[in-house]
C-alpha cells in the first residue's frame, strides 16, 4: 500500500514536499515515483527513484526544480517541489511497480492522490 501526504496551497515561487509511505511489501527492487493530473488534463508522469542505487529520472518540465529521494529505514518516498508554478497544480499520485520505469504509465501499485494548488 502507498500512502501520500503533503499537498497543499502554495504561492508561486515556493516549496511543498510530498510524502509517499509504503507498506505491505519489500521494496529493495522496486521503482517509485510521482504522476500528477492537472485539471481536464491526462495524467502525466512527473518522476521516478530505483529503490536500489537510488538512480532517478524526471519529465523535462520539473527537471532542476524538483527532486525525488528515498528514506529506505522508512520505506518513503519524497518529492520536494521547489519554485513552484501556477502550472504545477494538479492532484499528485505515488505509484510503484516492482522493476524497470515508471515514465511509460504503467504501475502496479497507486496511492491516493494529495492536491498541489500553486496560486499566481
Amino acid at each position: 500500500q502507498l500512502q501520500a501526504s503533503g499537498g497543499g496551497l502554495v504561492q508561486a515561487g515556493g516549496s511543498l514536499r510530498l510524502s509517499c509511505a509504503a507498506s505491505g511489501r519489500t521494496f529493495s527492487t522496486y521503482v517509485m515515483g510521482w504522476f500528477r493530473q492537472a485539471p481536464g488534463k491526462e495524467r502525466e508522469f512527473v518522476a521516478d527513484i530505483r529503490w536500489s542505487g537510488g538512480s532517478t529520472y524526471y519529465t523535462a518540465s520539473v527537471k532542476g526544480r524538483f527532486i525525488i529521494s528515498r528514506d529506505e529505514a522508512k520505506n518513503t518516498v519524497y518529492l520536494q517541489m521547489n519554485s513552484l508554478k501556477p502550472e504545477d497544480t494538479a492532484v499528485y499520485y505515488c505509484a510503484a511497480k516492482p522493476s524497470g520505469s515508471l515514465v511509460n504509465g504503467l504501475a502496479t501499485s497507486w496511492g491516493q492522490g494529495t492536491l498541489v494548488t500553486v496560486s499566481s
